[in-house]
């Protein structure tokens, strides 16, 4: 007896185990189709977006800067546009044309092969020159402001100074991929970039239009840069132009109180602070989601060049600090797929000419943008495929066009992001290595 009550025990106990293993196997089996699933739904969401294609993310980012400006043109512009042409819509409907016009050149060059620009460096870099210098030739070249920065008559008229920022673009990544040997000197690639960019950026000082000569400084560093030219030269002159600058700034006394009324705006609010304290009143009426598009008060009189220079102030006030962030959120966009556009390039000059673009949207962007918040000074740039005005507009367009052309051919290998396109086409120190 007492040997049966054993062996039921012993069987119960293994029963019991067995049970117990199999609910625990189950309790922590259960949960694995569940970890496998998510898994793979995270890797299909990845692959989705891994097979976004740069140049159709470009393309929907230019699309949306597009509409967002053409709609902040028509709410900006109505005062000033009724002043001038008896119309509250006349501005708005020259916007639209010009954007079209934009919007035909750019799908053009988004399937014109860019290595064709190559091509035309010369005479494109040469005519520009001389485009810059009829400007200045009175009765040819068209003043307003108290600057003489256009050629044409009346609404067909071309700003030289826009189409030298394509041209310097083209020439520095062009002339960087042809002397890329290692045996040249790189004093044989920084002096011909920087006497482009002297003598355009002297020219166009003249104008005067200093914001465009800050554009095209870097422009050209940050191709340089990129290129893999040595630091050290490049500091120098970074430090040379700097002071060249800060003296032509301050020469002139106008433009000196202009310039540095960002540093205290309140200070002369009738005067040289007057814009950027007005620009500073509309940005913080706005506050956290704005007025309501069309329901700004500062374009009403009280903030000068509203529709064009100082359009993110109105931004700021009828869309709120959400409306201002989105816009940033949107050039960062620009920024990070440009980049993504030069590590993927088939070539170097791709990739270089990319870097050209990118750079020189994004700073005009910065140096338009810090001047409305009164961190920079007002140099009366406008803000890219935001602001008022044919030539911008028209051009940058084009170089968005030039853009999506390299992007459509990306090799599937990209260049490691953030290094820099070796100048002697060996990897070292900070360079891109070819996966």
């Amino acid at each position: 007896m007492p040997v049966a009550d054993e062996r039921t025990s012993t069987a119960s106990a293994t029963s019991t185990a067995s049970a117990t293993s199999t609910a625990s196997a189950t309790r922590t089996e259960g949960p694995r189709p569940r970890a496998a699933s998510t898994k793979a739904g995270g890797s299909a969401r990845a692959g989705r977006l891994a097979r976004v294609g740069t140049a159709p993310a470009l393309a929907v980012l230019c699309a949306v800067l597009c509409v967002f400006g053409l709609v902040m043109v028509g709410s900006a512009s109505p005062l000033i546009s009724l002043q001038q042409y008896g119309s509250p819509w006349s501005i708005f409907i020259r916007q639209a044309m010009w954007m079209g016009l934009g919007a035909c050149i750019l799908v053009v060059l988004s399937k014109v092969d860019y290595r064709k620009w190559r091509k035309i460096r010369g005479p494109l870099v040469v005519v520009t020159m001389g485009l810059l210098v009829v400007v200045l030739v009175p009765h040819l070249g068209v003043s307003a402001g108290g600057s003489s920065r256009w050629i044409g008559f009346g609404p067909l008229q071309l700003q030289p100074s826009e189409l030298m920022k394509l041209a310097l673009a083209v020439f520095a990544a062009d002339l960087l991929t042809r002397r890329s040997d290692p045996s040249i000197d790189p004093k044989m690639v920084i002096v011909p970039v920087l006497a482009v960019l002297g003598i355009s950026g002297l020219l166009i000082l003249k104008q005067p239009d200093m914001g465009t000569a800050m554009v095209l400084c870097c422009i050209a560093f940050g191709v340089l840069f990129m290129g893999g030219v040595p630091m050290g030269p490049i500091v120098r002159i970074v430090g040379v132009f700097a002071g060249l600058a800060i003296i032509v700034a301050l020469a002139d006394p106008y433009r000196r109180d202009r310039i540095l009324s960002f540093l205290s705006p309140g200070t002369n609010r009738a005067g040289s602070g007057y814009q950027v304290w007005q620009s500073l009143i509309g940005l913080g009426s706005g506050h956290l989601f704005g007025l309501g598009l069309g329901g700004g008060r500062e374009k009403w009189g009280s903030l000068p060049n509203a529709h064009t220079d100082f359009i993110f102030s109105v931004v700021g006030e009828e869309l709120g600090l959400f409306g201002a962030v989105a816009l940033l959120g949107l050039f960062f966009a620009v920024a990070w797929y440009g980049l993504r556009v030069a590590t993927r390039a088939p070539d170097r000059f791709g990739s270089l000419l990319a870097v050209g673009i990118t750079t020189w949207i994004t700073s005009q962007a910065i140096i338009n943008i810090g001047a409305v918040i009164g961190v920079l000074p007002v140099t009366g740039i406008p803000l890219p495929l935001i602001s008022a005005g044919g030539s911008s507009l028209v051009i940058t367009m084009a170089a968005l066009g030039i853009l999506l052309n390299i992007a459509s051919q990306e090799r599937s290998a990209p260049v490691a992001l953030g290094l820099r396109i070796s100048h002697r086409g060996q990897p070292h120190r900070g360079q891109p290595v070819r996966r």
